[in-house]
């Protein structure tokens, strides 16, 4: 018998050329590598953990009392979109109708990819703030916009946005502006005064903003600020946060959208035909874990805190230069002062040298230039395996 083959009939690749650029993520890469030399795995953003047990009992029950075992409603379930509607009333003021003014999607990377294919034409520019959680950029390539980054740069310690460089991003074919704070991979939290000057150009260009607020609940320093609740923005604003990052249950995939009914439908239109829906049981367990006292936020937070500066002390001690996170699960560190270049070749290198893996920030910028020596590592996880990788990282 003849071995079956794919069938060629041109020399026209596989795969569309607007992904050709992204190939296999570089989580998978690290996260591979850390399984084949049996590394402590600080590359991924999961934590190690599982969130709150009442919170896994209420998943377990949905499934053995039938409660989302079937396709849930398009939407979402009813309990979970007025559980996220009075979360957004609670922690922000901000109200919005569960009927028509939220979205629940397949985690906040859904939200995203339905969000960016529903809202932009071809040709359309969308801004990014760079470095970016890597999905941003293949969503926007996938709805054949264009990608124009507006860079954070390091600056005493910290990230910072130039907001003259920002406005001077803005041109006539500019769409959208794709904001995330708190920042992944930088941990930078955008202060209200920034947030007022973003609001300002919005509306002065008239521009639609998607924002990715998925570590609301990670601010160890000062508070999150919803840019919907800023003048004009609330009927120019896709808000987007998920359950994964805030209650620990990240395989899940409970994310969620929150905007005016015009703006919810257009994402509503794109998600159908992406998932159409998922996670049913667990968009019950979620609604119920949005309703957790003030107590379950407050010692996350300060958990999160306590493994943040675990990590930073070791890794300063290790020699590297740290940029204190203000927010997320994640420090970015500059391998400079250890004589090194290549934050990639380091990343690769680092599980044989000490056993401990990381990623590389170049992956997540379209200059990588200004990431080249820039390396993040993940604290979401046990401070006995936060010790022990402080403890190889002194090898270096």
């Amino acid at each position: 018998m003849t071995p079956m083959s794919a069938p060629v009939s041109s020399d026209r690749p596989f795969l569309n050329r607007r992904l050709a650029a992204f190939g296999t993520t570089i989580f998978a890469e690290m996260s591979a590598l850390a399984g084949r030399t049996g590394s402590i795995n600080l590359g991924q953003g999961f934590p190690d953990t599982d969130g709150p047990a009442q919170i896994a009992q209420a998943a377990s029950r949905a499934v053995l009392t039938g409660l989302g075992n079937q396709y849930p409603p398009g939407p979402g379930v009813p309990e979970l979109r007025t559980a996220i509607a009075a979360h957004q009333q609670r922690f922000y003021g901000l109200g919005y109708d569960p009927d028509t003014e939220v979205l629940v999607t397949a985690g906040a990377t859904e939200a995203i990819a339905a969000s960016l294919l529903a809202l932009l034409e071809p040709g359309d520019e969308v801004i990014a703030l760079e470095p970016y959680y890597d999905s941003y950029a293949a969503c926007i390539a996938m709805a054949g916009a264009v990608r124009v980054p507006v860079t954070l740069r390091p600056h005493a310690g910290a990230f910072v946005l130039d907001l003259d460089e920002l406005r001077a991003a803005v041109t006539p074919r500019t769409r959208l502006l794709l904001l995330n704070t708190p920042h992944n991979p930088t941990g930078t939290v955008l202060t209200p005064a920034e947030l007022a000057a973003v609001a300002e150009l919005a509306v002065e260009r008239d521009l639609l903003v998607v924002t990715d607020e998925v570590y609301e609940h990670l601010v160890f320093e000062g508070a999150h600020t919803p840019l919907a609740g800023l003048p004009g923005m609330r009927e120019r604003t896709v808000t987007i946060s998920s359950a994964g990052k805030t209650f620990s249950f990240t395989g899940w995939k409970v994310g969620w959208v929150t905007a005016p009914p015009e703006l919810v439908t257009a994402v509503r239109s794109a998600k159908q035909f992406l998932t159409y829906v998922a996670s049913g049981p667990f968009q019950y367990a979620i609604a119920e874990a949005l309703g957790l006292p003030d107590a379950y936020y407050d010692t996350f937070r300060a958990d999160l805190a306590a493994k943040r500066d675990i990590l930073a002390d070791g890794l300063t001690a290790a020699g590297f230069e740290v940029y204190h996170p203000q927010g997320t699960y994640f420090i970015t560190t500059d391998i400079t002062p250890l004589g090194e270049k290549d934050g990639l070749a380091f990343c690769r290198a680092l599980p044989e040298r000490c056993g401990v893996v990381a990623i590389p920030n170049q992956v997540f910028y379209d200059d990588t230039s200004a990431g080249a020596t820039q390396v993040r590592w993940a604290f979401c996880k046990r401070e006995d395996v936060l010790r022990e990788a402080v403890e190889r990282l002194r090898g270096l």
